[in-house]
């Protein structure tokens, strides 16, 4: 595949590529898209395999081979673990005689959290970037690509390339320069502040809390985390999407990024949090518990996110996809966008109309819900 003066390739880990040469081309802000996560991805068999995900990065490099633009991707047999939805495109375009999968996922596997997607120091190369994920499209047969969760610098450049944009909504906490959660309490109006005190409360009640990061990360606390991410995921998707090697290694190679949130009774574990660190943003990822405990979710997940963004200065949690709960406890509606190329005309056409009405709708929402937030009115 070949644009006007560069050429990508095509390779089937991000693992075997440099992992320096990886990570020079993002500004390092970003976890989800470092060498490291993603490799570690592909190394604990989360990825490849039977996972439906089978890894093919695409890659510009300079005539000796240095890395000057990178994209994660991935072959996908089903939509699962996307967080976009588009199992009725699939069942259209099959009922139509077609074959929806497999597909090209522009992505970071199992993660609803905005970033880039594609990864280059040079502006000019990422319009090339997409041309060359649409001739991978065209020259195998594959009935789209796309993009999911793309960070707002980089939406523009999709739109230039053609692709549709479609919208959703998520809930993220902004930080407004509080100093303490106090301070975050004294922006909410008196009803609500009341509300997440006596939330606070009965989720702490006989519940000690600890924020474990870097070398206070051990296996244990792995095995402990791990028993509830299996409940959760077992509850959520029907199978855990992450195998129980990848925490660990994550915890061998992230660990500096990683924030876990766990929380004990009489000294066992039984619940946690798991959260990753970037430069301005704490993203909420995975969470599960052994007990029923009033808010104890809330609290992990919410209050305990807050209070860590706080204490290290970051401007915003993500706390993930969907979870309009999040409204009342801080978390406002915030748009994101992801992009799709459809290679067939009629297949396109369909699901651009669908995509103007659906837009319609989210912008309506985003209104909607942006007045029900619990902050102080004056």
């Amino acid at each position: 595949m070949s644009g006007t003066d560069v050429i990508a390739r095509i390779h089937d880990s991000v693992a075997a590529l440099p992992a320096g040469e990886w990570d020079a081309l993002t500004d390092g802000g970003n976890p989800f898209v470092s060498h490291d996560f993603l490799s570690a991805m592909e190394t604990s068999r989360s990825v490849g395999g039977r996972s439906g995900w089978i890894p093919v990065p695409l890659t510009i490099a300079e005539p000796d081979g240095a890395l000057i633009a990178a994209m994660p991707a991935y072959l996908k047999e089903h939509s699962q673990g996307e967080y976009v939805f588009d199992h009725a495109w699939a069942d259209a375009w099959e009922r139509a005689g077609g074959h929806y999968y497999p597909k090209l996922q522009i992505a970071v596997p199992f993660t609803p959290a905005t970033g880039p997607r594609v990864l280059s120091r040079r502006d000019d190369l990422l319009l090339p970037m997409l041309r060359a994920a649409e001739s991978l499209c065209d020259q195998n047969g594959l009935s789209s690509a796309h993009a999911t969760f793309i960070e707002p610098d980089q939406v523009p450049v999709f739109e230039q390339a053609g692709w549709l944009l479609r919208e959703d909504i998520q809930f993220h906490w902004e930080n407004r320069g509080y100093t303490d959660f106090d301070g975050f309490l004294g922006a909410l109006s008196s009803r609500k502040r009341k509300d997440i005190r006596k939330e606070r409360e009965k989720a702490q009640e006989g519940v000690t809390i600890e924020h474990l990061s870097g070398a206070d990360l051990r296996e244990e606390h792995w095995d402990a985390f791990w028993e509830f991410y299996q409940d959760t995921g077992a509850r959520k998707w029907g199978h855990p999407y992450l195998t129980r090697a990848a925490f660990s290694l994550l915890g061998e190679t992230m660990a500096d990024r990683i924030l876990l949130v766990l929380a004990r009774i009489d000294g066992e574990p039984v619940a946690g949090a798991l959260n990753f660190i970037g430069a301005d943003a704490l993203y909420g990822r995975y969470w599960g518990a052994s007990i029923d405990k009033p808010f104890l979710h809330f609290e992990l997940c919410y209050y305990q996110a807050i209070d860590a963004a706080i204490a290290r200065g970051l401007s915003r949690v993500e706390a993930g996809a969907q979870g309009g709960h999040k409204l009342a406890r801080g978390y406002e509606p915030v748009r994101t966008v992801s992009a799709h190329y459809i290679a067939h005309p009629g297949l396109r056409s369909a699901i651009a109309d669908y995509l103007e009405q659906e837009r319609a709708g989210v912008a309506s929402d985003q209104l909607r819900l942006g007045e029900h937030t619990p902050f102080r009115r004056d």
